[in-house]
């Protein structure tokens, strides 16, 4: 016996969209299947899966058929089985959006039938409503495709003549927030002219700060009031009158040998922290021989605790292994001074969230997570557990050092104090 399969027949959005797109206009399934160019039963299918409800439906109160308390179509979503995350807003949820808008509906009915809250609807209408006061799903649709496009052309770039409006107010001496304000109230609405020939006071920073968005004349930065040539982070602890590092050595001032590892004896350093920042432990990391100790920390793990257990450590270091230490601006450093005198060793500090900068320390703590794993006590781990983890750990051949290990290569410095 021969079975004939029937291959289905690929059906493009763009007929799709215009199937919906008659129906939220009033057209029955039947007629506007037809006028699609697909079969009647292939227009309730869709219909039904979108899970879309009659366009002839007369909202109540509850959201759907005034006393009935479920959709009036077959598969059709209602409130209680609602999928809630997060999501873009798809074609089937602007036709909804439409047939809610058509049969005078809430926004609040509309999202509960879209599973969003009733602001997403509101914001969907407004954004991609026309000039007539209509809300067309198929070209809401696409407008959002468009909007979602990546890498995005910058404003200013495409409009040159705001940018010489722009420059000319600089010039007088205006802010960027007045130059943003008065663009506001020059250019009122959602529309996209309108949206075109206004910016923000921060559109206008980045494109006197920012290189790759500079469309703006350079020299505009000295006509602010900071007259600053680079832009200061809110953030930076260095503007902040009780920083503990504003006299501290940055990590730009660090000689070049610390660069090129050729010279031993300078340490990076930092923190693991056990479950819930409860418990440390602290690790130090030569970046010439990779050799490793560590911190024990059972107590506390403030500034003065690290220093404390910094100082008795190294100390039993000699001398011309103390050249320098580099660590991130934790609180825990708080007392570096007492570091630099105790051990004759400038320390200087990364620049805020970089931890690339601390590259071999970070290499070293991925490793001890094998023994000081995430989320557990690390009070738990005495001097002596750290101290076999640290010699475990310098026994490991490293393909940095041609294979030898940390402590083979640290060995080789201190029989050879002439070499370092």
């Amino acid at each position: 016996m021969v079975v004939l399969r029937v291959a289905k027949r690929y059906v493009p959005d763009e007929e799709r969209e215009e199937f919906f797109e008659l129906v939220c206009s009033g057209m029955s399934v039947t007629a506007a299947a037809a006028a699609a160019g697909v079969s009647r039963n292939a227009g309730i299918s869709w219909w039904r899966s979108s899970g879309l409800v009659s366009p002839v439906i007369q909202f109540g109160r509850s959201g759907g058929l005034p006393g009935s308390a479920a959709p009036a179509v077959p598969g059709a979503r209602g409130p209680d089985d609602l999928d809630r995350r997060r999501r873009p807003l798809s074609s089937w949820d602007r036709s909804v959006i439409a047939v809610g808008l058509r049969c005078k509906a809430s926004y609040a009915q509309i999202a509960a039938l879209v599973g969003r809250d009733k602001s997403v609807v509101w914001r969907e209408v407004v954004r991609n409503r026309g000039p007539d006061g209509s809300y067309s799903p198929s070209i809401a649709h696409r407008a959002a495709h468009e909007r979602r496009r990546r890498p995005k052309t910058f404003k200013l770039h495409a409009n040159p003549g705001l940018c010489r409006r722009i420059e000319g107010w600089m010039d007088e001496g205006w802010s960027p927030g007045l130059i943003a304000a008065l663009l506001r109230r020059e250019h009122p609405g959602t529309s996209a002219a309108a949206r075109m020939s206004r910016v923000s006071h921060e559109t206008i920073y980045q494109a006197l700060y920012v290189q790759t968005r500079g469309s703006l004349r350079q020299d505009l930065a000295r006509k602010l009031s900071t007259a600053r040539r680079s832009r200061k982070p809110r953030s930076d602890l260095e503007r902040r009158a009780n920083s503990p590092y504003r006299e501290a050595f940055k990590i730009s001032q660090r000689p070049a040998e610390v660069t090129d590892r050729a010279v031993p004896g300078h340490w990076e350093g930092d923190l693991i922290l056990g479950s819930a920042n409860g418990s440390a432990v602290g690790t130090l990391v030569e970046r010439s021989t990779r050799f490793v100790i560590l911190l024990h920390l059972p107590g506390r793990h403030d500034a003065a605790s690290v220093a404390e257990a910094m100082i008795r450590e190294m100390g039993k270091l000699p001398a011309h292994l103390h050249r320098s230490l580099t660590w991130d601006r934790g609180v825990e450093m708080a007392g570096y001074r007492n570091i630099q005198l105790a051990l004759d060793m400038p320390v200087y500090f990364c620049d805020p969230h970089s931890p690339w900068q601390r590259g071999s320390n970070e290499n070293t703590n991925r490793l001890l997570r094998f023994w000081l794993e995430k989320g557990t006590d690390l009070s738990q781990h005495t001097a002596g557990d750290l101290a076999r983890i640290a010699a475990t750990l310098n026994k490991r051949p490293r393909p940095t050092l041609d294979y030898k290990t940390p402590a083979q290569a640290l060995a080789e410095l201190l029989s050879n104090p002439t070499a370092a």
